[in-house]
């Protein structure tokens, strides 16, 4: 059947014929008929057309065969994506293990040399992540993330030779530029295999990535600064090049584990991913689609306001996860502790997060609700910041606790926040572009936390908790404006204000995106 052709569904009183079921057994016989709305055209997935689906799978599907499927698509999407992220985020912050191991004193990186190689990482970081996701729509994401991650782990290899701080600089700067396509990259891919509501669990386990990265890290920088003066060269020399290796090592294996996208991937067969296209139709995007992109389609894309509010929302509460990976090592230094136990004492602050970011995701998920989580945390991180900002008579114990709540408090509503923009945003092209740009505008808030922790503060830096703690509650103000700005919406289109653009032409009706009236917001 040709994808112009309409398909009639079944009549509510003709009873399901024996051969379907035969055909898919995953087609629920009993249930009742799919509605015609859900039976479009092409997917914005990249699977089976509505038509061709409709010729095998004419009811609703199978609970328990829709139960195998997410189950199948969580073992084969996860694991290699977790360690892709786990081993992006070690090499771009294992700078911060190599500062206590010796980096400092051989590469002379006093006054603010240290802030300014954190700093220029981040320039064409963030320059290069909507245009990265221009690139990995037409590509194989297997192909892509494997090449790029080959390429910076030997650039990080590269850093445990350098002889001087201009060229740890220049090889910061290639590395954003290789790193820069990973985290819009994943995040695009994993959307394209999930219902709304699924998404925000599994973006929490990828930033466990994180935090398991920087505690491997800890540990890891822990064992390698017993091999100081092996062949001649420093523990921090060691960091770069065992990690780098270990990184380009794995991208070979990884480029025939990475999934593609849905239409491409091999580790499903026909049927499953007409089961995977089905339940996809089922989560009320069908209708709001976005896959041509012409002019109409950057209008709503730029213009939209939900797109932009909640880059502020990620950049705001963003700042906590940077400031803790790129200067905790050094501010427990400065606690009293050596540079090993120092090492030692970050691995359970990540751990305690990691527990606490997956305890937010679950319930944000079961309630189907992500303004209240994102509150919360700030909450959180606040009491965590208050307390280090007044820390003169505080002990090193109650210091190390305030470090506990800011990294917890601010962890908590970063993958929250991204998932929250992904729920509302619909259509290929529009979640191209927008978890590109909310990720653009969010690592900005990497460029802030480079340059305020200013060495001349230590051990107080009360310009850096300050900041931390200023743009946190920007950021929650952000998320308070959009979830009033949601909220209204979803009221609107409820009593039917939004249906006047069910009257504009075709082409711009089936390329509306999100602003197709029948999509409802997630709060």
């Amino acid at each position: 059947m040709h994808d112009s052709e309409k398909a009639s569904p079944p009549s509510p009183q003709m009873s399901t014929p024996a051969s379907v079921k035969d055909a898919n057994p995953n087609v629920n016989v009993n249930a009742q008929p799919i509605k015609p709305a859900m039976l479009n055209s092409d997917s914005e997935k990249g699977l089976p057309s509505s038509t061709q689906v409709l010729a095998t799978a004419p009811a609703p599907i199978n609970a328990d065969a829709e139960r195998r499927l997410v189950r199948k698509i969580d073992l084969h999407v996860y694991p290699i994506l977790f360690l892709v992220y786990a081993l992006s985020f070690l090499d771009r912050i294992n700078i911060s293990n190599a500062r206590i191991q010796g980096l400092t004193e051989d590469l002379d990186l006093y006054g603010n040399r240290f802030n300014i190689a954190l700093f220029v990482y981040f320039i064409p970081y963030v320059l290069l992540e909507v245009p990265s996701n221009m690139i990995i729509k037409k590509m194989r994401p297997s192909y892509y993330l494997a090449s790029l991650m080959a390429a910076w782990g030997i650039v990080n290899m590269c850093m445990g030779f350098v002889k001087s701080y201009e060229g740890l600089v220049v090889l910061r700067f290639f590395l954003g530029v290789l790193e820069a396509g990973v985290m819009p990259g994943i995040i695009y891919l994993t959307s394209m295999y999930y219902k709304r509501h699924e998404f925000q669990k599994r973006m929490s386990f990828y930033f466990c990535s994180v935090l398991a990265a920087g505690a491997f890290g800890g540990l890891l920088a822990y064992g390698i600064s017993h091999l100081d003066g092996h062949r001649g060269l420093r523990a921090w020399r060691w960091i770069f090049i065992i990690e780098g290796a270990a990184t380009a090592f794995i991208s070979i294996v990884s480029v025939f584990l990475i999934v593609d996208w849905p239409d491409q991937c091999r580790f499903l067969n026909t049927e499953e991913k007409q089961l995977l296209r089905l339940r996809l139709a089922d989560d009320g995007t069908e209708l709001a689609r976005m896959d041509t992109l012409n002019r109409y389609a950057y209008k709503l894309i730029f213009s939209d306001w939900k797109i932009w509010l909640g880059s502020l929302v990620y950049m705001g509460i963003g700042i906590t996860g940077y400031s803790t990976v790129y200067f905790m090592p050094t501010i427990l230094l400065e606690f009293g502790w050596t540079a090993e136990a120092a090492q030692l004492h970050t691995v359970p602050v990540y751990v305690v997060t990691a527990v606490g970011m997956l305890g937010a995701a679950y319930l944000s998920d079961r309630f189907k609700h992500r303004y209240g989580f994102i509150m919360l945390g700030a909450a959180i991180a606040t009491i965590g910041y208050a307390m280090l900002l007044n820390q003169a008579n505080l002990s090193r114990d109650a210091k190390y606790t305030a470090i506990f709540l800011a990294s917890i408090g601010g962890y908590m509503g970063t993958p929250i926040a991204l998932a929250w923009l992904t729920n509302n945003i619909s259509g290929h092209w529009k979640r191209a572009f927008g978890s590109g740009i909310q990720i653009t505008i969010g690592n900005c808030a990497g460029i802030i936390a480079a340059n305020i922790f200013v060495t001349q503060e230590s051990p107080r830096y009360p310009t850096g908790y300050g900041t931390a703690l200023g743009l946190t509650w920007l950021g929650a103000l952000a998320a308070t404006l959009l979830v009033v700005y949601l909220a209204l919406e979803n009221r609107k289109r409820a009593a039917g204000e939004g249906d006047g653009r069910l009257s504009q032409p075709k082409e711009e009706l089936d390329n509306m995106g999100d602003y197709h009236p029948s999509f409802q917001f997630t709060l």
